[in-house]
């Protein structure tokens, strides 16, 4: 039997018709040899009715050939007919690997849809490329040495929608030096009440620095970022990663620290990891990141007066005396415990009842994505 270069393209029941030519034999007689109803082998023939493994023996006796000879000629057209007829799956193992395209139909960022040309599109819109493949331009860096600078499509996929939400919010000052400081000024008269984070936004509108909420997506442990619209909009994003005062205020001071430094301009970095028990070692962070964590450490809380509060106190901080402590140096009882374990002087356990969500009220004054409420822009 000679089979051709591409047997694929031809069904088994082509190569079955010219034996049968051959040997002179009909269907009928192919069908008597075989022990098999006519109809079988006529669907065989016709290419209706796939090989089976007893069916391949049976035409290999027939006609002197092995039986994998079918099973092969069969397989390989049956496989090109269904690879001719559907490439969704590989298409779509394509958007998976690009974006956690599950995860960004569950929020809303994409909407649901069986159409691979309509799934492509929007999120080749998402990400503002023309094409799988081509180069992301809003480059950005993940903080965490242990990374490697390398960031998760999960982590790229929050970033891109900060990005595209963060032109949605407004401002009523313009950014510079004097109105950071005086938004910072007005932050530190906010820290000792959970009620007084609803400022947060309307006081860095006012320096021009825009602030938006992000849910982040699992496995991410992306707890904010700072980047710039242009060169004088800076943007500060937090996930809430863990609702606590602690987190908020650390987080927020730490971008804060970025856009000060007017760091971030170029390639944001997406910073991770910040604070709890999975936080990155002090000693493991660039030189930016250490002195983006002093700053919010420094601006929480008045360093002297904390070391003489730890000479005093350690290693017996009851909540007694925190309590005070954060009352004479007008913050809330949850950002010193926050810096006793920042500094890993009491374990994550201690005082947690201090360590009150904040989160709904700075979402209920700010744009927030996430939680069950996406946004639609």
């Amino acid at each position: 039997m000679a089979i051709p270069l591409n047997p694929e393209a031809f069904p088994p029941g082509e190569y079955i018709r010219e034996e049968l030519e051959t040997r002179g034999w009909t269907q009928l007689d192919l069908a008597e040899i075989l022990g098999r109803p006519a109809q079988a082998v006529n669907e065989i023939i016709t290419g209706k009715r796939s090989i089976s493994p007893v069916m391949a023996k049976a035409l290999g006796d027939a006609f002197g050939t092995s039986p994998q000879l079918w099973i092969n000629l069969d397989g390989a057209y049956q496989l090109a007919r269904v690879s001719a007829a559907d490439d969704s799956i590989s298409r779509k193992a394509k958007l998976y690997e690009f974006a956690p395209l599950k995860e960004m139909q569950k929020r809303g960022w994409i909407e649901k849809s069986s159409n691979m040309e309509v799934l492509e599109a929007q999120i080749l819109n998402f990400f503002g490329i023309p094409k799988l493949g081509d180069p992301i331009h809003f480059q950005v860096a993940a903080r965490k040495s242990t990374d490697c600078g390398l960031i998760t499509s999960s982590q790229l996929a929050w970033l891109y929608r900060a990005r595209n939400l963060a032109r949605a919010v407004s401002v009523t000052g313009k950014f510079s030096d004097s109105s950071l400081a005086a938004a910072l000024s007005r932050l530190a008269e906010a820290k000792a009440e959970v009620v007084e984070a609803r400022k947060v936004p309307t006081i860095l509108a006012d320096a021009g620095i825009r602030f938006l909420v992000v849910e982040p997506l699992p496995q991410s442990k992306i707890d904010g970022v700072c980047f710039w619209l242009d060169r004088v909009s800076p943007v500060v994003v937090v996930s809430f990663r863990f609702d606590r005062i602690d987190w908020f205020w650390h987080a927020l001071m730490h971008e804060l620290a970025h856009v000060k430094n007017r760091e971030s301009m170029d390639n944001p970095t997406i910073d991770t990891a910040l604070v709890g028990s999975d936080a990155q070692a002090f000693d493991e962070k660039t030189d930016s990141e250490k002195n983006a964590d002093m700053f919010a450490v420094r601006f929480l809380i008045d360093q002297v007066k904390f070391e003489s509060f730890i000479a005093r106190v350690h290693p017996l901080y009851s909540k007694r005396k925190i309590v005070a402590f954060a009352a004479r140096v007008h913050v809330h009882p949850g950002i010193v415990v926050g810096q006793l374990q920042f500094r890993k002087k009491i374990q994550y356990a201690h005082s947690r009842e201090f360590l009150v969500k904040v989160r709904d009220v700075v979402t209920a004054a700010s744009l927030a994505d996430g939680w069950g409420e996406p946004v639609w822009v």
